[in-house]
């Protein structure tokens, strides 16, 4: 069962002066953590308080910057405040940190307690060892500094989060994060972290399918070759046949196999708070300096690591010549590594390997991707071809008599052809329809009330001419009223994940044009979503793909440069027969 702090909690999370008395040594750790192991404990990972440094800030500082929804303030504190690895903040800051990011009903009272009896059909911790879930990798299940009873409490952790979230397939770094959080609060509360870093919607913090663990590596790897240009030429230059591949794969055990426990549990304070984008960072600093330390340190010589470079990082990181403090400032320091910057080099990455995919899967399969896995339920199905007016397409084909059967036929296959160029996270959920003209009415108002707070949304159109297109719209439409850092709205919102397709006539998907190449086409090519009262606009640059008046019922669609697209219908002008948006349940 959970353990209690010891002491009164808040005193201890604002009793920051450093270490005082042997008996406060390992006051910040939980029970199950065998301290003795821990050799941080020294003047080294001691902030000194010398007068001209601010004193480091306290748990309740944070906690009211927190609710008073100032973010940007907390990551700068949490970024500089060096707390030692054993102070007793982190026991309230990371389960506070963490559970901004929940997002399901998974934290009352007794829930996972009666999950572990749900599960192991008691909450008495077995002696026998636990089978760990598929999504486990064994390799990997690294315990830092917990005693044997926080290695079966990990254990019980990761069989109950993998019986809750079935979702995951293959995520190697949760259990690591398990075991870190284990060492400085109880079962149930590292519970409830994880279940918020999982379900985020916001930021990314674990991945948790094959396919998402591949496309990371593969953008540290791409962010790596622009931002460490010299230590990735120096080490093909050593190896001329090194396969980068085969060093990036293993980027994330740099830090969570590789650096000392002391500079990991710094990382994580900003980790839990910012997301996956704080292990680039670090990663591209252990880069630059093992890189340095090759050309300085006899050690680190090409001879001595050219045949294993990536058991030589491993090695490196463990005696990594920075203090946690230097190795953060430096991480944080790197320039032109903005979080929009990741997120498109990502679903890049994402789409080529989905592209792949498909061409990988032989002819009769290229209409399925990897999306097809997880289709609309069945019932989902009937309930989109029974309310859907711009998935029917009522004309007669072929044959007298037939009309009925190939409708249906066209129904399924415009369901099963979006389904495969939906990213694939989004597949996991089932379709709902938020909006349609045929009952909500013509009115932007309208469509603002029922859809702007949803994210993403698949918009589709169906013109009186029976053309049907539309596009799958990666953010919010409550963006249109957030301001910029001067106070004004921005005129376009989205992501590049955002997509414009036709159905009928022609079956056709464009993605935006910075999918396939990698140079800086400009603002041009990033003009995704806009609205206002009066309007709303899907793609932009010497044309709009899609805009739509405010009563819903002209539009018009032109070529333009952010998706490289031809008009969607012949006309160019159209009068809007049907216009529907779905968004995605559990999202």
């Amino acid at each position: 069962m959970p353990y209690h702090h010891r002491g009164d909690a808040s005193a201890q999370a604002d009793k920051l002066s450093g270490i005082v008395e042997e008996s406060d040594l390992y006051e910040g750790f939980a029970p199950h953590v065998e301290t003795s192991e821990i050799k941080s404990l020294d003047i080294y990972n001691v902030p000194k308080q010398t007068g001209k440094e601010p004193a480091l800030r306290s748990f309740t500082e944070i906690q009211q910057q927190l609710q008073q929804g100032k973010k940007r303030e907390v990551k700068n504190i949490l970024r500089e405040n060096s707390w030692p690895i054993n102070s007793p903040i982190r026991s309230q800051l990371w389960p506070l940190l963490c559970g901004q990011h929940l997002t399901k009903q998974n934290t009352l009272d007794g829930f996972y307690w009666e999950m572990v009896h749900q599960v192991f059909g008691t909450t008495e911790l077995s002696e026998k060892p636990i089978m760990l879930p598929a999504f486990v990798d064994a390799t990997h299940c690294l315990p830092y500094h917990l005693t044997s009873t926080g290695r079966a409490v990990a254990d019980r952790i990761v069989n109950v989060l993998g019986y809750d979230c079935p979702d995951i397939t293959y995520s190697p770094v949760l259990y690591p994060i398990t075991s870190i959080l284990l060492h400085f609060m109880s079962e149930e509360e590292a519970y409830i972290c994880l279940a918020g870093l999982v379900g985020s919607k916001e930021k990314v913090f674990i991945n948790q399918t094959k396919l998402l663990h591949e496309v990371t590596w593969k953008t540290v790897m791409q962010i790596a070759k622009k931002h460490t240009k010299s230590a990735i030429s120096y080490f093909q230059r050593i190896c001329p046949g090194l396969k980068l591949e085969r060093v990036f794969m293993d980027w994330c055990w740099w830090i969570l196999a590789g650096l000392p426990f002391q500079h990991l549990v710094r990382i994580m304070d900003c980790y839990f708070h910012e997301g996956i984008k704080v292990l680039y960072r670090v990663a591209l600093v252990i880069l630059n300096l093992f890189h340095k330390e090759c050309q300085s340190n006899n050690e680190w010589s090409p001879d001595n690591i050219k045949n294993d470079i990536g058991n030589a990082m491993i090695k490196f990181c463990k005696k990594i010549p920075v203090s946690p403090a230097k190795l953060l400032h430096a991480a944080f320091s790197i320039r032109g590594l903005s979080s929009q910057y990741i997120s498109r080099i990502f679903v890049k990455t994402e789409m080529l390997l989905k592209s792949r995919s498909v061409l990988n899967s032989g002819s009769k399969q290229l209409i399925k991707s990897r999306s097809s896995d997880n289709l609309p339920t069945s019932q989902s199905q009937v309930n989109i071809q029974m309310m859907s007016h711009t998935l029917t397409i009522r004309e007669h084909f072929g044959l007298p008599g037939t009309t009925n059967f190939i409708k249906t036929w066209t129904d399924r296959q415009f369901l099963f052809t979006l389904w495969s160029w939906l990213p694939v996270r989004i597949t996991m959920y089932q379709p709902v329809l938020l909006y349609t003209t045929e009952e909500h009415g013509c009115s932007l108002t309208t469509f603002y009330v029922r859809v702007e707070q949803h994210e993403p949304t698949l918009l589709m159109i169906k013109t009186c001419n029976n053309e049907v297109f539309g596009a799958y719209c990666s953010s919010r439409w409550f963006e249109r009223n957030v301001k910029d850092d001067r106070g004004q709205r921005q005129a376009y919102f989205g992501t590049g994940e955002t997509f414009l397709f036709s159905l009928y006539p022609e079956r056709a998907k464009y993605p935006w044009v910075g999918i396939e190449n990698d140079k800086d086409l400009g603002h041009s090519s990033e003009l995704f979503m806009a609205a206002d009262s009066k309007m709303i606009t899907i793609g932009g640059g010497e044309g709009q793909a899609i805009w739509m008046d405010e009563n819903i019922r002209f539009g018009k669609t032109d070529s333009c440069k952010t998706f490289n697209n031809p008009p969607l219908c012949p006309s160019g002008d159209f009068e809007i027969r049907v216009l529907e948006v779905y968004g995605f349940v559990g999202i």
